[in-house]
């Protein structure tokens, strides 16, 4: 009998972006809107030196995206983080983040909700991805 050790993606980077979104959500409580938690979260990335793009076109990773969808916060060109502010985390938040990973042919997003007296995530991996993404080698 093996022991199988289980790869967790991103580890080190998933770990950084929620201990920071959990500092957000401590200083700005359960009830700021969504534009509060993300002008907060900018800033915590920007003092701990996370790399990141705010608002990404959905179309720079798949022009036959319709203009206008915009990925919250694109960070280290490896994780697509999306906030929410709402009562729980819905299959369409999670569906959502599915065609923003296939369309992106990243594995890993992490859906974040501030609403809740605990903030809420869920890490979605994406069953479809390639293991290549330009996007990830600079292009």
């Amino acid at each position: 009998m093996s022991i199988q050790m289980t790869r967790i993606i991103e580890k080190d980077l998933s770990y950084k972006i929620i201990g920071l979104c959990y500092k957000v959500h401590k200083k700005l409580g359960r009830f700021a809107r969504e534009k509060q938690c993300a002008d907060y979260l900018e800033e915590m990335f920007k003092d701990n030196s996370v790399l990141y793009e705010r608002e990404y076109e959905i179309k720079n990773f798949q022009s036959s995206s319709p203009k206008g969808n915009r990925l919250d916060f694109f960070v280290e060109r490896k994780i697509i983080l999306d906030l929410k502010v709402k009562s729980f985390i819905t299959k369409e938040d999670y569906l959502q983040m599915q065609r923003y990973l296939n369309a992106a042919n990243l594995e890993l997003g992490i859906i974040v909700n501030f609403r809740g007296y605990r903030l809420s995530y869920k890490r979605v991996l994406n069953s479809n991805f390639s293991g290549y993404s330009g996007v990830n080698s600079g292009n």
